[in-house]
């Protein structure tokens, strides 16, 4: 799941999408997308749906979100390196 501001960044860097690409995609304002990375290493105090939408987009193309004790993501498929 989702969790914390620097994974979101780190997935969106992952891909190579923008803040606004990933807006656009999720169905959110860019300032979401902003404000959720700025909270660095801090738990995500947006709304669950927003979270649900933000990582439904990146799963959608090809982002894996892993929490194995501490945030992490990697693309689908790849071996189980963790890049956070």
């Amino acid at each position: 799941m989702l969790s914390t501001g620097n994974q979101l960044k780190a997935a969106r860097a992952l891909i190579g999408m923008d803040q606004n690409a990933l807006a656009d995609r999720a169905g959110v304002n860019v300032n979401t997308i902003r404000n959720m990375e700025a909270r660095g290493p801090q738990g995500l105090t947006s709304g669950l749906d927003t979270v649900r939408k933000v990582q439904a987009a990146l799963e959608e193309v090809g982002v894996e979100f892993l929490n194995h004790g501490r945030p992490g993501v990697r693309l689908r498929g790849l071996p189980t390196t963790e890049i956070a």
